[in-house]
């Protein structure tokens, strides 16, 4: 039977001298000190509780992470910060059961949205194995999470690479087979009579039509999951929105489509390629129009800071759900009845060429904000002198 440091003190308590006892108090003190300095530098967050549950410690990070305030936290019931906390079934805990840890993952809004992994320890008692209260520690995996997830969508986009080939392959070849023949079946047809020929003619027309749609959707497919390497030339964001507008500008008059620009006059140049920005601007105005009735506004503004230049288009569309939201940039994900889905794939892949990034906000009924953030500098390497650290300090 293992019995501590403080069963022993207390059991031989009538023994002991004042002044051992205060070097006792203050060795104690001392280390309970240390123990909390220690808790309040890690990353994760602790709470602990007593049996019923009330809060009888948090350290720093846990008060940061649930945007609690410590002092007033204590005594309070832990289920209240963490609603989904079984707290009788953790209470109940008997024989091996005391001993399981208790994983779950947790979203938080406040104080900043983030998901939080947390495991929950039972403390139970050596000889009764009654639960006394738990050890909850807190760990923040929003990175984590976020980089899988684009592990993940690399791993998607490899395997697409992929079909890509083989799809550029098996269709390609067929199709221009097709063509010829048809060029062939077109010859024969100065033999036949006229009115017999030019049926054939308006049938073989649409089924050439079709031949170059199929085309074009497999173009689109290849540039979409293998996009070439851009060419890096330093030029005006300014000007490359501009030559787009210009190019949807019959298109945005047949909507009937406001826009209104606010060009900043200071963006620096930076190191673009001004045919696959333009392609990417050219896809999310489109979206944006597309979005719209008649009579709707697109604001395309620009605007620079000391890292990015930012690019905005606003429209008064329809707006995108929630739910929609986080799947938008997923190739084939569309909610347009004749959308191919890959518009917005090829701009997110464009930009991250461009070692940029894309945001989105939006609301049904409220509209939709896309903004592109360039970067100003090339990103390079640096390697910093020895002793660099030092010399700061």
């Amino acid at each position: 039977m293992k019995t501590s440091f403080l069963d022993k003190l207390i059991g031989r308590m009538e023994r002991v001298d004042p002044q051992s006892l205060q070097g006792v108090v203050v060795k104690l003190a001392r280390e309970k000190g240390f123990l909390e300095t220690l808790f309040n530098t890690i990353q994760e967050g602790v709470i602990v509780t007593d049996a019923e549950g009330r809060i009888s410690y948090l350290n720093t990070a846990a008060s940061q992470l649930l945007g609690l305030d410590i002092e007033r936290s204590i005594g309070e019931p832990v289920t209240r910060f963490l609603g989904e906390l079984d707290w009788q079934k953790i209470g109940a805990a008997d024989g091996d059961e005391r001993h399981k840890v208790l994983s779950h993952e947790l979203e938080v809004f406040y104080p900043r949205h983030a998901l939080l992994g947390f495991y929950i320890v039972p403390l139970a008692e050596e000889e009764t194995a009654v639960v006394t209260g738990v050890a909850i520690i807190l760990r923040d995996i929003t990175e984590s999470r976020r980089q899988t997830e684009n592990t993940i969508e690399s791993e998607k986009l490899s395997a697409l690479t992929l079909l890509a080939a083989g799809v550029a392959h098996e269709i390609g070849n067929p199709l221009n087979s097709l063509n010829i023949h048809f060029q062939l079946m077109e010859r024969e047809l100065k033999s036949l009579p006229p009115e017999k020929a030019q049926r054939l003619r308006d049938d073989l027309r649409v089924a050439r039509d079709e031949i170059a749609r199929l085309d074009r959707i497999t173009n689109q497919f290849l540039r979409a999951v293998r996009p070439t390497k851009p060419d890096l030339q330093r030029a005006s964001v300014n000007v490359v929105v501009k030559e787009t507008l210009a190019l949807l500008e019959h298109e945005i008059a047949d909507r009937d489509i406001l826009v209104e620009q606010e060009l900043s006059d200071d963006l620096p140049k930076i190191l673009l390629d001004r045919t696959q920005l333009q392609q990417a601007f050219y896809n999310v105005i489109r979206n944006s129009i597309q979005a719209m009735r008649a009579g709707g506004i697109l604001r395309v503004r620009t605007e620079t800071t000391d890292t990015h230049v930012i690019v905005s288009f606003v429209d008064t569309g329809h707006g995108i759900a929630p739910e929609q939201i986080g799947r938008i940039f997923e190739p084939y994900y569309t909610s347009k009845e004749t959308g191919s889905g890959l518009g917005l794939m090829i701009v997110q892949r464009i930009v991250r060429e461009h070692g940029g990034t894309i945001e989105v906000e939006s609301g049904v009924g409220r509209g939709t904000i896309f903004r592109i953030k360039l970067p100003i500098h090339e990103k390079r390497m640096r390697l910093l002198e020895a002793g660099a650290s030092e010399k700061k300090s």
